[in-house]
């Protein structure tokens, strides 16, 4: 008798420890991993939902419900972020969506409260000129890495485009200047360490910009094209390696530079020989790699909105910025992205596999979070 009831609770055990260990494997196969997808054939709602994923977009609004333009695209994409500014640039006006510490603490988890899976919620906060949460908005206007990543995190911030790894190679560089910590490779890489570090502790991602570097140019890239052929350095890119070598990249934004020496038809962030043959194969690094704001000037002056998108996946980009905080503001840009990458892929222009890849990174982020 006692042998029968110990058979009978120790099939229990069994029966619940299947159970359990079904309920976490769906809860990794919801990832849907690349080798997994790659033999069968993927439905056009997973192919929806992975782009989505891999679009990043700004919106206007302090305070969001459930009728807000920004709830409805985060249901409706099923976008992988947004991106938060103080200044609305269109309207030459503030504010955009941060008032106040306890304002933008609830907008930033209201965000996430609309969403089903993870945001990535992002904001420019280098800790130097470029800034969002100013001290006069009441924030602390602490600018070491540790009280930056501190007031991130009390604030529901999950990603912070930034470190800025440029070398201050040019003192007439009208975009990245003193936004650069140093003309110093190492030091940058030593700062750059510092800060990441910071922000990962505090279970925030960084994202070092600007692949390949930006501190040797003489131009703006918001505001149009920018050449780096006759002055960029081979040293720009070792912060990224040396990052790299740590393991201390979580994602690296890149830059809309043009080096024809490397690619004579396309910026970095267009080129598949910047970002697939330097950044991946060369330096080995295998994480997200996001666009700049897909709609600077020097992107959307002389490429199409449409051939840009296609171009900037095919090359490598995964995540996609588009800050709708340049020239106009368009409450339906997540939708007209998603249509026109779903669309390239009905086309072959984009494969599937890419789609795939992208999302894939994306979502092993988001499980940092």
């Amino acid at each position: 008798m006692f042998e029968n009831k110990n058979k009978i609770i120790l099939l229990i055990i069994l029966i619940i420890l299947t159970v359990s260990a079904v309920f976490l494997l769906k809860g990794k196969l919801d990832y849907k991993p690349q080798e997994k997808l790659e033999n069968q054939e993927i439905s056009d709602k997973e192919i929806a939902e992975r782009i989505g994923q891999m679009i990043m977009v700004g919106f206007r609004g302090t305070e969001i419900s459930e009728k807000s333009d920004i709830v409805k695209v985060i249901k409706d994409v099923k976008i992988g972020g947004v991106i938060l500014f103080d200044y609305d640039v269109p309207s030459k006006s503030f504010p955009r969506n941060i008032l106040n510490p306890e304002q933008t603490k609830e907008l930033v988890f209201d965000l996430q409260r609309y969403s089903l899976s993870p945001l990535f919620v992002a904001i420019d906060a280098e800790g130097k000129e470029v800034n969002r949460l100013k001290k006069e908005y009441g924030f602390s206007g602490d600018s070491s890495p540790e009280g930056i990543s501190q007031e991130l995190k009390d604030l529901g911030f999950n990603m912070n485009l930034a470190p800025v790894v440029d070398l201050n190679i040019n003192p007439n560089n009208p975009i990245i200047g003193n936004r650069s910590f140093s003309s110093d490779p190492q030091e940058v890489f030593s700062y750059a360490q510092t800060f990441i570090e910071a922000h990962n502790k505090k279970g925030i991602i960084t994202v070092a910009k600007h692949f390949p570097g930006h501190g040797s140019s003489s131009n703006d890239s918001h505001l149009g094209l920018v050449d780096i052929t006759e002055t960029y350095r081979e040293e720009e890119i070792i912060p990224y390696k040396l990052l790299l070598e740590k393991d201390l990249l979580n994602a690296v934004m890149t830059a809309h530079i043009f080096n024809r020496d490397i690619d004579k038809n396309y910026p970095a962030t267009l080129s598949s020989l910047f970002l697939k043959d330097i950044l991946r194969d060369q330096i080995g690094f295998e994480g997200v790699i996001i666009s700049d704001d897909m709609q600077m000037k020097a992107i959307s002056d002389y490429y199409g909105f449409e051939d840009a998108i296609i171009k900037a996946i095919n090359a490598g980009c995964d995540l996609l910025l588009f800050s709708n905080n340049a020239s106009e503001f368009d409450e339906r840009i997540a939708y007209k992205i998603k249509d026109i990458i779903f669309q390239a892929i009905k086309d072959g222009k984009i494969s599937k596999e890419r789609i795939i890849e992208s999302s894939n990174r994306i979502y092993s982020l988001k499980h940092l979070l």
